[in-house]
């Protein structure tokens, strides 16, 4: 891990995707931006996953990360929108690879215990504690921004943990940890 690093975190969404960049100077981080991106009104699901593809390669371009961390999609009862969610965090990966950036990702449990202590910790709990943490001033507006921002911080604790997380330099290196993944 060199001295300093931009880490953008990404909330995979398939009407809002949250994002949050930090930057990290030795222990020290403070937030850079966070935002969303809204497809909610886009007509079908092809055009959210191009909107979600070209909106992170802007993010890449405007900021220049270091790394991209994703919130994996949880298992949930309906499996047409772990389908569509799990789309949306593969064309964000796709854009971070697309352009050489490491990819990591966490599930929603480990980026809660990171940020609260608590895996159960509510949107609320993580954004109240994201506030404390990297001073941020002013109301939030989207949880789901700082979903995305508990990702990069995430991410930050990991670097220096001793536990190993998922970490992909490329889609050689995704394919080969991830061998039945890939296409017939």
């Amino acid at each position: 891990m060199k001295e300093e690093n931009l880490i953008l975190g990404i909330d995979p969404g398939t009407n809002i995707l949250g994002y949050g960049l930090i930057n990290c100077v030795g222990k020290k981080m403070e937030m850079v931006d966070m935002g969303v991106l809204k497809m909610t009104k886009l007509e079908n699901h092809e055009l959210k996953l191009k909107h979600i593809f070209e909106g992170i390669l802007d993010l890449i371009e405007k900021h220049n990360p270091d790394f991209v961390a994703l919130e994996a999609p949880f298992f949930g009862k309906n499996v047409q929108s772990m389908l569509k969610l799990g789309r949306a965090q593969g064309v964000a990966m796709a854009a971070a690879l697309y352009r050489g950036i490491p990819i990591a990702e966490y599930s929603p449990k480990r980026v809660k215990q990171s940020i609260t202590g608590s895996g159960n910790a509510s949107k609320e709990q993580v954004a109240g504690m994201l506030k404390s943490l990297l001073t941020i001033k002013g109301e939030i507006k989207y949880l789901d921004a700082t979903d995305g921002l508990a990702v990069a911080v995430c991410h930050y604790f990991s670097l220096s943990s001793p536990i190993k997380q998922k970490s992909y330099s490329g889609w050689e290196a995704y394919l080969s940890a991830n061998p039945k993944k890939k296409l017939p």
